[in-house]
């Protein structure tokens, strides 16, 4: 029998998710007990756990993560959990947020990729203090 070929929508070849996580980890200089000690959602104590981590880093196959436990990882990673929503659903449900987001929203983020990086981050500044960051999330 010949051996399947892996074509770059097969989804055990989507990395995004797992490359965030192992990047932004490095990036804050954490080691895996380190991050996994942080990974705790603030809302409900939901824990995610070093092994969980690990195997997510190396390409095992892993349960893809409830929202808490995206907070858990967002809280540990610094970053917005939207950041992991979108990184997560692309990599364990092939969704493209450009794609699935309201053709509004898809309109402006084309746009904002066109703008100066200088521009851009005046602007999200701008969009913070009329929707700060955690208000109106959808869960």
């Amino acid at each position: 029998m010949a051996a399947k070929e892996e074509t770059p929508g097969d989804p055990e070849r989507r990395t995004q998710f797992a490359d965030l996580i192992r990047n932004r980890r490095k990036q804050l200089g954490l080691g895996l007990d380190a991050f996994a000690q942080k990974a705790i959602d603030p809302v409900s104590g939901t824990r995610v756990t070093r092994g969980w981590i690990y195997r997510l880093e190396t390409g095992e196959k892993v349960t893809p993560p409830e929202f808490e436990e995206l907070r858990a990882l967002a809280a540990a990673a610094e970053l917005p959990v939207e950041a992991l929503q979108d990184a997560a659903g692309s990599q364990f449900h092939g969704r493209d947020p450009l794609v699935t987001g309201s053709p509004v929203s898809v309109a402006y983020v084309r746009k904002l990729d066109r703008m100066p990086p200088e521009q851009r981050d005046r602007l999200l500044a701008f969009i913070d203090t009329l929707v700060p960051p955690g208000e109106g999330e959808d869960q």
